[in-house]
């Protein structure tokens, strides 16, 4: 090194040391705001580096310091390894490919999650519960805000292993029994707060669970299939366009009391405002429905027919019926309107209501 790189080195640090000591300099800016530049540059490289690295400290420490805005987990921690999360008003529809004319393989209602396997243009190979296809990328949020946003979404679910495994009123083996569930069966957890017992939400019911029948996983929203809304040959036009109204609502919340299909609806104010729209009035109440129409056994229901359930005779919840085994409901306000098993749990009866 010449002396007359030296000399130019030896200001040049002094300056900065001097800016450092007194001139109030942002350290956080360092990195854009300060350059080094002599003919032989390694130690003014150097410097650079470790003020980049202070400035990279300094962000970091200030994300982590918000308690609003910190991560505390990866996209991995909850099962996917490139989160996507669906932002839209209802459904967002997954195709076969990357257009919007190619056949319909599910649906991903708001809030849904999936993991993206890739790019094509505007639309994302996605897969998500049984589902997989593309979706237009714009309705999807990801990195930093889908993680924020699934801590939000996510839930425990108890799968039951066993089978007509008890739920009962309280938890205590000497409690009224209120249901049954069979091995398959899955149920919201609301807690574990009861040693030996698992909290679940039964249609908006508290029902308690042995631990030993039941194992408990946590899961995000996922899309459904589009068989869980198929309904069978022979089923007249007016069933066929109820059930394709009510499962436009799918991912809707539940709201104890309301009827509103977009706003919040309860279980039997859900059922209520999908049959107004045929002509039929019903009342804002399970078991006052459950006297209406003609009672029919479980094997017989077709696609619009209404099932009951409750403990012993007494009905507490009612759900449609929309064929292939499935029902669509407001469940509960954690998972809002859904479609489940229609034999989730045992029916007290059956209902029909329209041709």
């Amino acid at each position: 090194m010449d002396i007359k790189n030296r000399v130019i080195r030896t200001f040049t640090v002094t300056c900065f040391g001097l800016l450092l000591l007194f001139g109030g300099v942002n350290s956080s800016e360092l990195s854009t705001k300060v350059i080094l530049s002599t003919a032989n540059s390694g130690a003014s490289q150097l410097m650079n580096v470790n003020i980049a690295q202070n400035s990279k400290a300094y962000e970091v420490a200030s994300m982590t310091a918000s308690s609003d805005t910190a991560i505390t987990g990866s996209a991995n921690s909850f099962g996917y390894n490139n989160l996507g999360i669906a932002v839209v008003d209802g459904n967002l529809n997954v195709r076969e490919s990357a257009n919007e004319t190619s056949n319909l393989m599910g649906k991903m209602p708001n809030n849904s999650a999936c993991e993206i396997l890739g790019y094509e243009g505007d639309w994302a190979s996605i897969t998500s519960g049984d589902v997989s296809g593309y979706v237009l990328s714009s309705y999807l949020i990801t990195g930093d805000t889908a993680l924020i946003k699934a801590k939000e979404l996510i839930f425990d679910v108890a799968s039951i292993h066993g089978d007509s495994v008890n739920v009962r009123k309280e938890p205590s083996t000497d409690s009224e029994i209120i249901g049954h569930m069979n091995s398959g069966n899955t149920l919201e957890v609301e807690n574990t707060n009861f040693p030996g017992w698992v909290t679940i939400n039964v249609d908006g019911e508290t029902g308690y669970v042995s631990s030993d029948f039941v194992t408990i996983t946590t899961q995000l929203p996922t899309a459904i299939t589009m068989d869980e809304v198929r309904y069978g040959a022979g089923v007249s036009e007016n069933r066929v366009d109820l059930v394709n109204y009510a499962t436009q609502f799918v991912g809707n919340p539940y709201v104890w009391g309301g009827t509103s299909l977009t706003n919040g609806a309860d279980c039997s104010g859900f059922v209520l405002s999908i049959y107004s729209k045929y002509g039929i009035s019903l009342p804002h109440s399970s078991s006052g429905q459950s006297q209406y129409g003609t009672r029919i056994s479980s094997s017989e229901a077709e696609p619009g027919d209404l099932f009951f359930y409750g403990s012993g005779r007494s009905i507490s919840h009612v759900a449609i019926y929309i064929g292939n085994g499935q029902i669509v409901h407001a469940s509960s306000k954690k998972t809002g309107i859904k479609i489940s098993n229609a034999f989730y749990r045992n029916p007290i009866c059956a209902v029909r209501l329209m041709n």
